[in-house]
């Protein structure tokens, strides 16, 4: 959100997105403070995540998909400290391709054409990078990564149903609650920015959607790694480190270790 005109380290504001929040508040270099700093804790749950599903030799694919959340969260951080619209594409470019790597976890289980599958969202993830790079998509970019999501609640679904694990279950129960309550923070702060621009504090929606998108994203590969491990026979279950905080242990057969 602009605010009065100051001296800043990276120019005049370009991108395509200005948020509810008063630019350069806290100095020349960046622009947006609290949407800039919200993407730390994501960034040490995908480390997190990373760490757990190497130390186990889980898939690579859940190993690509934690370093995706890593990109997603850094490219962010980025994009809302200079808020130029080249790297605002390092924003909204890797959510994409984090869309599609779920995709690929979420159905390539049963996908009878297993080259297809990559090969087709690789294509798809290139082209509209190219794509991202020539064109300002605006609302565009919105309505179809919203599309890209909705592909991936018909799976979930039919995941959380043939899952009879109750701590397993609960991880997707947070996924849910997680991404609505960042839904709602990032509506509110859109749709009542004037609003809140005259509060003597401004509730920051657009940073705590980042909070809370950064643990959806923690729960969602959680619970997508006990799923997979069922299905590979890895007898997974849910451990919570100081009594809360959970992630997967399996138990492989000893002939695949």
């Amino acid at each position: 959100m602009a605010g009065s005109v100051v001296s800043t380290f990276w120019g005049p504001v370009t991108s395509t997105t200005d948020l509810c929040e008063q630019n350069y508040a806290y100095g020349s270099y960046i622009a947006e403070f609290y949407n800039t700093i919200s993407n730390i804790p994501c960034i040490l749950l995908a480390f997190i995540g990373l760490i757990n599903a190497m130390s186990q030799c889980f898939e690579k694919r859940f190993s690509v998909l934690h370093i995706s959340n890593l990109t997603l969260a850094i490219g962010s951080m980025i994009f809302h400290a200079t808020l130029q619209h080249v790297l605002q594409q390092s924003d909204e470019t890797p959510m994409v391709w984090e869309i599609l790597l779920y995709l690929y976890v979420l159905y390539s289980p049963d996908w009878h054409y297993r080259s297809t599958m990559p090969t087709f969202l690789f294509l798809y993830g290139a082209a509209f990078a190219i794509f991202h790079s020539l064109i300002r998509f605006g609302i565009g970019f919105k309505i179809h990564y919203i599309g890209l999501c909705l592909l991936c609640i018909p799976r979930v679904y039919k995941y959380y149903i043939q899952t009879k694990d109750v701590a397993a279950k609960y991880l997707a129960k947070l996924y849910v609650t997680t991404l609505i309550l960042g839904t709602l923070c990032w509506l509110f702060d859109r749709i009542f920015c004037k609003e809140f621009s005259h509060w003597y504090i401004n509730p920051q929606g657009h940073a705590w959607w980042h909070v809370l998108m950064g643990f959806n994203s923690y729960f969602a590969n959680t619970f997508l790694m006990f799923c997979r491990g069922q299905q590979l026979g890895w007898d997974p279950w849910v451990v919570h480190v100081f009594g809360f905080f959970p992630y997967v242990k399996i138990q492989k057969p000893k002939k695949q270790e």
